[in-house]
């Protein structure tokens, strides 16, 4: 059984990447976020990634993609060199295996900026999806990870959290890894778009909350609150008691008047202590009902399809968005335009048309 894992990485690729990788193991991710902090867990083996239905030819000269109904991992592999061939296969066979060292080698490379080795990532991540769609058959249909998304303002007690309840985990046999999320803006202070992309990853959003409130507590966009699928109030101990009760009972009620998330699952609200260990077992029994529940109502194999969705359109949207800043014609006017624009001599709307139609006017 392999150890905990932890990762720590600044790009959303990497998490897109890896958390529909199918990690038999629980995953946890977390930013250590000024405001307000994310991460995921999940639980299982080790499995992989891609898109089954996709051939890919892969050229010297770059990239073709052609769309068939069925397709081999042979097809997905063609244009390979020897040498790529055997270095795809090696960062395979590692990852199914659940070797560390090929998953840091196989995340230094979906990270990678160079053409040639993107194009080697995602035939990488193709093989381990066919891999991890076989086990999943075999497994019933059932997903072989559990990923759980943990939030939470400074002072939570996420770290110690994790420690803990990852202990818990690995001795009672499940394999435990971790993500850590990018944390908010420290420009703009208070809740960034970490929280929303990890809740947009993960199959359950919790939500950890310090026996505190009021200014304490004003960095928490009633957002994040509406995803969370369950709130947890840490620090359940000592002189701290009191308030944590009183805080399950003010966030107990505030539930109440959010729109649900889910038909058959309504959030619930406990208290935990990582440092006594009260609640963390009830933690688990929760998230497990939550599992159990979700899976047999089809909506957690709805959220998952739904989040492809999300992932495939969010990474269209910033492959385009990059095509467009350096596109040369438009790189060379965004400073003047931009320039305009804040002394107040051209609209928005008139600079971003004048972009647009360099843009399209580039040939």
């Amino acid at each position: 059984m392999n150890i905990p894992v932890l990762l720590q990485h600044s790009h959303q690729h990497l998490l897109k990447g890896l958390l529909r990788t199918p990690f038999q193991r629980y995953h946890f991710t977390f930013p250590s976020s000024p405001y307000l902090g994310s991460g995921i867990l999940c639980t299982q083996p080790f499995s992989s990634l891609g898109f089954h239905h996709t051939k890919w030819l892969l050229l010297s000269n770059g990239v073709k993609r052609k769309l068939c109904v069925q397709t081999t991992l042979k097809e997905h592999t063609e244009g390979l060199s020897d040498k790529e061939q055997r270095f795809v296969d090696k960062l395979y066979t590692g990852l199914i295996q659940g070797q560390r060292a090929c998953l840091a080698e196989a995340i230094t490379l979906i990270e990678s900026t160079h053409n040639r080795k993107k194009e080697l990532a995602q035939v990488l991540l193709q093989k381990v999806l066919a891999y991890h769609r076989e086990q999943e058959q075999l497994n019933k249909g059932k997903p072989l990870a559990f990923r759980v998304g943990l939030s939470g303002p400074p002072g939570a007690g996420k770290s110690t959290f994790i420690e803990y309840f990852g202990k818990m985990l690995t001795e009672r046999g499940h394999k435990v890894s971790v993500l850590a999320v990018d944390p908010s803006s420290c420009t703009s202070g208070g809740v960034g778009q970490s929280e929303f992309a990890v809740a947009d990853m993960v199959d359950m959003f919790v939500l950890l909350l310090p026996p505190a409130g009021g200014d304490e507590l004003q960095g928490i966009k009633r957002g994040i609150i509406e995803m969370a699928d369950l709130v947890a109030v840490t620090k359940s101990d000592g002189d701290l008691i009191v308030p944590a009760r009183r805080i399950q009972a003010e966030y107990v009620s505030a539930l109440k008047l959010l729109r649900k998330r889910s038909k058959v699952w309504r959030p619930k609200v406990i208290r935990i202590s990582s440092r006594s260990g009260e609640g963390v077992t009830e933690m688990w029994d929760k998230m497990k009902e939550f599992q159990d529940l979700m899976l047999a109502s089809g909506e957690l194999t709805a959220r998952r399809q739904k989040q492809q969705k999300i992932w495939m359109w969010n990474l269209i949207q910033e492959s385009v968005l990059d095509h467009f800043r350096t596109h040369p014609m438009v790189r060379e006017q965004i400073p003047l335009l931009e320039g305009r624009v804040l002394s107040g001599a051209l609209s928005p709307g008139l600079a971003a048309d004048l972009l647009l139609k360099a843009f399209k006017d580039r040939d």
